[in-house]
Formats: structure tokens, C-alpha cells, sequence
């Protein structure tokens, strides 16, 4: 990848629309887009142009008219690569999108690669590479509660939040090395707890960070919550009744759902992917068996199976079943459905059962409980990041974790006494660029391509 020349994509997504935009960046990007757009006003040297200025008028090929536009142009290091940047809304169809661009490429322009934008962004020090992640997770995110972590993060407070440790280690790491460069001058008791100090406060905080992993991937993920029980339980009717939506056929014929149904939900700010599952019991026809089949897999792989059964009527034998099985399962949630018939179920039953809640997928009481529930047994029943950081993902929890083995070691020397002290330093370098590396202070090329390699074409 040559980050010296000029590089276009389409930035908006693929489709019709009312408008598009073709994004242009690098050290020529605005005598490209001089090539083949022309003002409205003949007045004016748009190549001399200066920053944030939008001109109308039209781009041309030769002298074939191509679309009515409008230009903005973006002079480094003003603009979102830290590179000139001019960007092209034109209309958004899907012909003359691709016209456009392909004017622009002709023009001397590049195709930008996946998260190229955004990795000169980085390159240019606009971004460190935790806001550069945050970019992804925004446009990705499903939820208003995924949306608002992952501006936290963009906004830079992940970021300052690990400067302010890797600042700390630095600090510790300079008296350290003073040390050992001056080894005549002992490390006064009253430094060696300063010291000691600083990094005890330093591994507070990396293993509050390292907290909100749990949360932070379910934000990112999903999580997957199988729907079962037995036939006319009411899991189809469940299932509409979370979606807010007839996703599923209700029928008081049993059998009646034979495949799986997935469906997506927003739970909380917690996206959702829910289940239906094909009724438990025994069946001689193939293809409902094949559901029943399929039904005991998701049980088994969902992060979280809602076991529904008909409250209004007592146990069957595979509701005590899956009881003696799994009744003592955190990732399995009882509900009782049918509750405006009335509980008919034997409630000793199910003491030893650590949640169970009843509802009614007629009238909808006791859902809103049961979604504190949902978000309760998977961990993320409130937000257990501090606003304004954001929430890790797995490569900041590896390089968290490395860091912290080695704060852990550091302390074990630094009590140890002097004898240890060049242990105690290279452990600290271990810290050190382990914070580092998180904000890509320190980077490889594979690092880098691993992680922009995610976005989308135009970001």
C-alpha cells in the first residue's frame, strides 16, 4: 500500500439513494477532481481554492455532462486523513455513482483499499489506533447503548486513559533506570514506596479496564438466546411479543414451528439474536424431528435458552426432564408462560431453580421483568463502563493482561530489593510497551492490516 499517492472510493453505501458521496484523498486529490468537475461560477480558480469551502456545479467527461454536484474540498491537515481531501455528493444512483468514480480514477486517482482512509487518518497522527477501532465500531453498531460506547472511545477516552497509565510506568520506569545508571545513590525507602505506589495504582486501573471486556464484546457480538420448551408452550408468541413483530407463525396446532427461527432484538441496548425453536417431544415425522433435533443444538450452543412452559397447566414429563437436567444452569432462564390463566404448576417443583418469572404473551405482563432478567444472567444488566473510555475489545484485553503480568512481577522485584533492580526494569519495558502497542505506538505492518482490513471500502 503506497500512502503518498491519491486514493477515491465511494463512501456512502452501495444502492439508491438520494445522495452519494465519493470520498478523494492524498497530495493530488484536488487537481484530480480539477480534471473533471467545473463550477457553476466561471469565476472561480477552484484548484486555488482554500479549505472547507462546497461549490457547486457538474462533473463532465470531456464534454459529456455526467451529474450535478457538489464539491467539498478539505486542505491538509484539516480534513479527516490529516491529506488535501475533496469529496463528491453527487446523486445516488447506482450508474452514476460508479460514473463518477470512474472518472475520478481515470482522472489519476487510486481505488482506496478496505479502512484505508481511516489507516492514513491513523498514519498521520489524526487518530491513535484505539479511536481508529472505535470508527468500526460505530458504523457496526446495533444498538443506541453499542453506538454511545463506541463514541466514548472515538472521542478519545480510552485513549487518555491509557496514556495516563503508560505515563505512570514511564515515570516509575525513569527512577528505575536512574537507578541502575547512578547505582551509588540507593533508592531511598521513602522513593521505593512512591514507587510501589504508583504501580499498584497503575494495576487498579488496567484491571478495571479489563472489566468491561464482558460487556464490550457482547456489545460488539451479540449474544444468542435459544427459545424452547414444549409444543403450544407460546415460544413463537414470545418471540413476537420480544421482537415487537409477527416474525413467527402462531398456531394452536402443535408442531406447527419445525425449523429454527433467528430473529435480531434490541434488549436493553443489548442486541439479541433470539431463537425460536421447534417443540420438544417425541415425533414420528421426519421433518418435525429434524426440528427437534435442531432445537436440542441451539439449547446447547445459545449463550442462553429461555425454557418456556404452559404455567397454566402442571409440569409434563419433558418439563420435569429438562428440569432435573438443567435446573441448576445459570446460562438456562425459566419462564412460565400463560400467567392470565392462572399458575397451575407445582411451584416445589422448581425451588431449587435460582430465576423464575411469569408472564403472559397475551397481555405482555411480566416481560419487562423478564428482560432485567436476560440482561442480569448474561452479564450485562447495567453499563460497567465509566462514561467517556468505552470498553475493550480482545486486543486490548491481550495487551492489558501483559501489561498487567508484568506490573505484577514488577512489584515482586521492587520488594526484593536492589540486587533485582535490572528484573524490575525489564519488566517495566514489558508494561511500557504494552501501552504502547495498544494505542499503536508500536505497531506492525500485520497488525495494522489485520485491523483495517475490517472496514468497509470508503472508511
Amino acid at each position: 500500500m503506497d500512502c503518498y499517492d491519491t486514493i477515491a472510493a465511494i463512501a456512502t453505501p452501495i444502492g439508491i439513494g438520494g445522495v452519494a458521496v465519493i470520498r478523494v484523498s492524498g497530495p493530488n486529490s484536488i487537481k484530480i477532481v480539477d480534471k473533471c468537475f467545473h463550477p457553476s461560477s466561471k469565476k472561480l480558480d477552484f484548484f486555488s481554492s482554500p479549505t472547507h469551502r462546497i461549490y457547486h456545479g457538474h462533473i463532465r467527461e470531456e464534454k459529456k455532462f455526467i451529474d450535478e454536484v457538489l464539491v467539498s474540498i478539505f486542505r491538509n491537515p484539516h480534513s479527516y486523513t490529516g491529506e488535501d481531501c475533496v469529496e463528491i455528493n453527487c446523486h445516488g444512483g447506482l450508474v452514476v455513482v460508479q460514473q463518477v468514480l470512474t472518472i475520478v480514477l481515470s482522472a489519476g486517482a487510486r481505488l482506496a483499499e478496505p479502512g484505508e482512509f481511516t489507516k492514513r487518518a491513523f498514519l498521520n497522527g489524526k487518530i491513535d489506533l484505539t479511536q481508529a477501532e472505535a470508527v468500526v465500531d460505530l458504523i457496526e453498531a446495533k444498538t443506541e447503548r453499542a453506538v454511545r460506547a463506541a463514541s466514548d472511545q472515538l472521542s478519545g477516552g480510552l485513549s487518555r486513559a491509557i496514556g495516563k497509565i503508560r505515563d505512570e510506568l514511564l515515570q516509575t520506569l525513569a527512577h528505575v533506570e536512574a537507578y541502575i545508571d547512578f547505582p551509588d545513590e540507593d533508592i531511598s525507602p521513602d522513593i521505593n514506596d512512591r514507587l510501589r505506589d504508583r504501580l499498584i495504582l497503575a494495576r487498579e486501573h488496567i484491571v478495571s479496564m479489563l472489566e468491561t471486556f464482558r460487556e464490550g464484546y457482547i456489545l460488539r457480538n451479540g449474544v444468542r438466546i435459544a427459545i424452547a420448551g414444549r409444543p403450544n408452550a407460546g415460544k413463537s408468541s414470545l418471540l413476537n411479543l420480544l421482537l415487537k413483530n409477527d416474525r413467527a407463525i402462531v398456531s394452536d396446532v402443535p408442531g406447527t414451528t419445525r425449523d429454527t427461527i433467528e430473529a435480531e432484538a434490541d434488549i436493553r441496548g443489548i442486541p439479541v439474536i433470539f431463537i425460536d425453536t421447534a417443540g420438544l417431544r417425541e415425533s414420528e415425522d421426519i421433518i418435525e424431528a429434524e426440528g427437534v433435533r435442531r432445537s436440542l443444538e441451539w439449547i446447547e450452543k445459545a449463550d442462553l435458552t429461555l425454557w418456556l412452559a404452559d404455567g397454566s397447566i402442571p409440569f409434563s414429563n419433558e418439563d420435569r426432564e429438562f428440569l432435573r437436567r438443567n435446573g441448576r444452569e445459570n446460562k438456562v432462564l425459566f419462564v412460565l408462560n400463560k400467567k392470565d390463566l392462572g399458575i397451575s404448576v407445582n411451584l416445589r417443583e422448581i425451588k431449587d431453580v435460582e430465576d423464575v418469572v411469569s408472564i403472559s404473551c397475551q397481555t405482555g405482563e411480566g416481560v419487562e421483568m423478564l428482560k432485567n432478567l436476560i440482561c442480569a444472567r448474561i452479564g450485562a444488566a447495567c453499563s460497567s463502563y465509566e462514561q467517556g473510555i468505552g470498553m475493550i475489545n480482545t486486543r486490548h484485553r491481550n495487551c492489558l493482561l501483559k501489561a498487567k503480568e508484568a506490573i505484577d512481577e514488577s512489584l515482586h522485584f521492587l520488594s526484593s530489593g536492589s540486587s533485582f533492580i535490572e528484573f524490575l526494569a525489564s519488566e517495566l519495558h514489558i508494561a511500557v510497551n504494552s501501552t504502547s502497542e495498544l494505542l499503536g505506538k508500536t505497531t506492525t505492518e500485520d497488525l495494522l492490516d489485520s485491523i483495517f482490513n475490517q472496514f468497509c471500502i470508503g472508511k
